[in-house]
């Protein structure tokens, strides 16, 4: 009997993390370039219940002390791991440390408080420029040894930041977001308040305004909203088993970090939702993202470095990025490189990912101004279905908008202008090597765009199988290998390949 209940106990501990660096060594051996090492983090035995220090499991009062608190403890101690019992808990911003793992058991929810007092306006980057964000709700700066684990959700309230449109809701919704939400409407644009109509009247680059007197920024605060995820500088980072939902603007964004791990997360975000991407890895190296369920408002998987001359400057690439077994439904697109990609990437790999849904399957952008190189880019095993705009998409001349909201006009526009001679601002895309893939009920099969002066160059399709109402429109590219690719279009032209496409081989 004593025998019988030693084994229950040690059955019964609790366990706060699944991935092992053997998993990772696995993954890492994958690639087919040399990938480094990627680093599990590890933490010491003691452990921190925010219960203890406060907190309150009901969401009725703001439990942001108690986890601060509990978070620091452990820091200051030498590290460990905060426990998040199950529970309803609402705070503002929390700010991880190194040696520190958040653990969130079973049925524990963390709400985000929409109110704006709590979220501080700090220095930050945001799609690839530096400006003046609020305060994310969870972030991290230049630590080491850190991790978010378990079965919690994490809400950002985003719905209280965001611009809405009124296109993209029912009558009844717009009325009752209207009416729980307060705010301003201008041209059936629901706004949070009015400094947030003002600040698009600063805005010269998009979403960045250009702000002149500093006490603009507070009246604009609305207007910076945050990601959900922010960790900047950090090394052996491991986000594992949570969900993160219904963010400000970007859900995940790890920047100039390395040794990353996303595995087994659950990222959604309203399909309306204005900026609401999934995960976006900019200037980071050795990640890996495996097993993740995306179902977002805006790109899904997604590669940046920095935007024109700021990113160029910093040259920091995103480079050795391994993406395996992920689903993604909604989404701009499922695996996508750029726009802001001035500061380079390469040596990224994506396999065994389905897309169901998504605006575009895999998505290539960028445009005149950026600079940068995209290059050793290896994607296989990659199905995609129910796809409304291209299952393979290049766009070179990407003017902001999501696939499919661009009018035939307005890329014209931008494609008749007079090509200027190739520079450090000419982004290049080359060395893509695709294969193994499959697509079905999709608008267009392929659409490769390239720009006269740096063409797409020395990209190898292989195995590849389409299905859908157009075929493959392919415009200046340096450099085609085509191996046992079928393109099958209702319109039956399955290759259009412009005079612009040189350097074609078919095996």
């Amino acid at each position: 009997m004593a025998v019988l209940c030693a084994a229950t106990l040690v059955c019964a501990r609790p366990s706060y993390q699944n991935m092992t660096q053997k998993e990772a060594n696995a993954l890492c051996r994958t690639a087919e370039f040399n990938m480094p090492k990627v680093t599990v983090p590890t933490f010491g035995k003691k452990t921190y219940n925010v219960l203890d220090f406060g907190a309150d499991p009901t969401g009725i009062e703001l439990a942001t002390k108690a986890f601060q608190e509990a978070i620091d403890r452990c820091h200051q101690a030498g590290g460990g791991t905060v426990i998040i019992p199950a529970g309803l808990y609402t705070t503002g911003p929390i700010l991880l440390r190194s040696n520190v793992r958040l653990h969130t058991e079973q049925n524990s929810f963390i709400s985000f408080s929409p109110d704006l007092d709590l979220y501080e306006i700090y220095d930050a980057w945001f799609e690839g420029i530096p400006t003046k964000r609020c305060t994310s709700p969870i972030s991290a700066f230049l630590q080491t040894n850190i991790a978010i684990t378990g079965h919690g959700v994490f809400n950002g309230n985003g719905d209280w930041w965001r611009p809405l449109k009124k296109s993209k809701m029912t009558d009844s919704q717009w009325k009752k977001h209207l009416k729980e939400k307060g705010g301003v409407v201008v041209n059936n644009i629901w706004y949070p308040d009015s400094g947030s109509v003002y600040a698009q009247t600063l805005c010269e680059d998009q979403n960045v305004p250009v702000v002149t007197d500093p006490e603009d920024w507070n009246r604009i605060k609305s207007f910076l909203r945050p990601v959900m995820l922010h960790f900047v500088g950090c090394k052996n980072v491991l986000l594992e088993g949570v969900t993160f939902e219904n963010s400000p603007a970007w859900n995940l964004h790890p920047s100039l970090c390395e040794n990353v791990i996303l595995t087994d997360l659950t990222v959604r975000n309203p399909w309306y939702s204005q900026n609401g991407d999934g995960v976006d890895v900019e200037s980071c190296k050795n990640v890996l993202i495996q097993r993740c369920s995306f179902d977002v408002g805006d790109d899904a998987i997604c590669m940046k470095s920095g935007k024109n001359k700021p990113g160029r400057d910093r040259g920091v690439p995103t480079e050795n990025v391994v993406v395996d077994r992920c689903v993604v439904y909604h989404g701009h697109g499922g695996f996508v490189v750029g726009s802001e990609m001035s500061g380079g990437i390469k040596n990224i790999q994506v396999t065994n990912n389905l897309y169901i849904g998504t605006d575009v399957g895999l998505r290539f952008k960028s445009t005149r101004g950026r600079g940068g190189i995209v290059e050793n880019i290896y994607i296989r095993n990659v199905h995609m279905c129910n796809i409304p705009n291209e299952a393979l998409l290049f766009d070179l001349f990407y003017g902001g908008k999501a696939a499919g909201e661009e009018t035939e006009e307005e890329l014209a526009a931008r494609m008749n202008a007079d090509a200027p001679p190739a520079s450090e601002e000419t982004p290049q895309f080359k060395n893509i090597y695709i294969s193994d893939c499959t697509a079905t009920n999709v608008k267009r099969c392929m659409y490769f765009n390239g720009l006269p002066e740096m063409k797409i160059q020395n990209v190898s399709l292989k195995n590849i199988k389409m299905q859908g109402d157009e075929g493959a429109l392919l415009r200046q590219t340096d450099g085609l290998t085509i191996e046992n690719v079928q393109i099958l279009p209702k319109d039956g032209k399955a290759f259009i390949l412009a005079p612009t496409v040189t350097n074609v081989q078919q095996k």
